[in-house]
């Protein structure tokens, strides 16, 4: 059996394969740190420079530059680091989720004793399944118009009441509880969730269904605005937000609704659908409501301007009428120009009437001469010619009225006659009524036995009643056969 030689990494010493080393006869000690970057030399000289395909799992980005992940595949996980100058080459983000293809070395951490690939190189190398089922999904609802803009509503604002779907015992609620309160308390009522797991979709579908249940008035208040709510995680902990039941849902809520599900990097399905996506949960918060005290001092600011422009435009009115009234001239000397044409006047007014006066008696003596006892009956007897004319033209004009309107009735009553019932009764008809309705029966299934009847001919009516049945109608013949003493006529029936 051939064997193999390899080198101690501690010692340097040559050793044959399958062969003890002998122990020495004073071990040595070694520290910690040259034990780790012992270890650390030979990973390096072991894996110098490889190339790992695997889907890129947690991501961070610090503010040194860096970007720290994790690449796995079903059975491990490899921590990795990308340096903030590679980071800066690259094409490309790593995102959580994609199948990448990384170049570089394998290395160790000793302040941490973990080994992980330094990141020279990273290609992407096809999107992973979780992925490539959220793109394909996203493609589906957004052609079916779930994400378009003009289905977004505006947010109230200022809610009276407002819904939170999250998880009741999270750091999410208190943030946002504490953030309301803090800008402008409002009505909350928290419909509990799942935020993640297999039962997540449908819990939160079902508390956005209910929520728009709700009634008007109600014992549980019907909410205003709507936040869904979630802290940060991977995509396999937020992946029951991209359930199509949950876009479904956010997409017909009547209730404005917003999305704040993880980190602001963290985007999920409900985000396209939602009114609104806040970038964190107390994001969310600060866009449902303003802040109570900037109000205050808002509203304070515009009545102290109300009160000022108020003040100003008063004293510049003031200050308008006092120099409007420095140029008006003083009343009386307004009133001196009237006062000497009203004694002007006065002075003529004595004359005036007294010529006025005269005039008219002159006036009335020349038609008093004119009116003499001819003319007066001239015109009486004219008056009275006109008169009489007009009364025999009315009486002749209300004669032919007259006349004209009574040839018009005659013809009217001729036409009555000849459609009326009557005319039809003395041709041998007869009309049959109920007795006390007087309904006329105009069918003979109208006609049961017993009823009371009233039977009409041309020359008066007559009572009778109605009878049914075989027995009915042979008597009726019998008595057809023989005449009534009393008055010489047959039975009707």
């Amino acid at each position: 059996m051939s064997t193999g030689i390899r080198i101690d990494p501690l010692t340097g010493e040559i050793i044959e394969d399958g062969a003890e080393p002998a122990p020495p006869a004073n071990v040595v000690e070694y520290s910690v740190s040259d034990i780790s970057f012992a270890i650390k030399r030979t990973m390096e000289d072991t894996f110098g420079f490889v190339r790992v395909r695997g889907e890129v799992g947690r991501v961070s980005r610090p503010a040194s530059g860096h970007v720290y992940m994790d690449l796995k595949d079903e059975r491990a996980v490899l921590a990795a680091v990308m340096w903030k100058g590679t980071a800066a080459r690259q094409k490309f983000q790593p995102e959580q989720g994609m199948e990448v293809v990384a170049t570089g070395r394998i290395t160790t951490y000793p302040g941490q004793s973990k080994y992980q690939l330094v990141i020279e190189k990273l290609e992407p190398a096809g999107l992973g399944a979780l992925m490539a089922l959220l793109e394909e999904r996203k493609k589906k609802l957004a052609a079916e118009g779930l994400f378009d803009e003009s289905r977004k509503k505006p947010l109230p604002w200022l809610p009276e009441v407002i819904g939170v779907v999250t998880s009741p015992s999270g750091a999410v609620i208190r943030d946002i509880l504490h953030r309301l309160a803090d800008r402008f308390p409002r009505h909350v009522v928290v419909w509990p969730v799942r935020v993640q797991g297999e039962t997540c979709g449908q819990e939160v579908a079902r508390a956005i269904t209910g929520f728009n249940a709700l009634p008007e008035g109600g014992p549980v208040p019907r909410p205003d605005l709507i936040i869904v709510a979630r802290g940060g995680g991977s995509v396999e902990d937020l992946w029951g937000f991209n359930d199509e039941v949950v876009v479904r849902a956010a997409a017909a809520s009547n209730i404005p609704l917003i999305s704040a599900v993880g980190h602001e990097t963290d985007w999920t399905l409900i985000d396209h659908a939602a009114d609104w996506r806040a970038p964190t949960p107390t994001a969310a918060a600060e866009k449902a409501v303003p802040v109570r005290a900037e109000l205050l001092a808002w509203t304070g600011e515009l009545g102290a301007r109300l009160l000022r422009a108020v003040t100003t435009g008063m004293e510049q009115r003031r200050h308008r009428v006092v120099a409007a009234a420095r140029a008006l001239p003083r009343p009386d000397d307004v009133l001196a120009l009237a006062r000497q044409r009203l004694d002007a006047a006065a002075t003529r007014l004595d004359a005036a009437l007294r010529n006025l006066v005269e005039r008219r008696r002159i006036e009335l003596t020349r038609a008093a001469s004119r009116l003499v006892p001819l003319t007066l009956e001239r015109r009486i007897r004219d008056g009275r010619r006109t008169a009489d004319e007009l009364h025999r033209r009315l009486v002749l004009a209300m004669r032919t009225e007259e006349q004209r309107r009574r040839q018009r009735l005659d013809t009217a009553s001729r036409m009555l006659e000849s459609l009326s019932y009557r005319a039809v009764l003395s041709r041998g008809y007869a009309v049959v009524r109920h007795g006390e309705s007087r309904t006329p029966l105009t069918r003979k299934a109208m006609i049961t036995a017993g009823i009371p009847l009233s039977i009409e001919f041309a020359d008066g009516e007559i009572p009778a009643v109605a009878e049914g049945g075989e027995a009915a109608r042979a008597a009726g013949g019998r008595r057809r056969k023989r005449k009534n003493p009393d008055d010489g006529q047959g039975s009707l029936f």
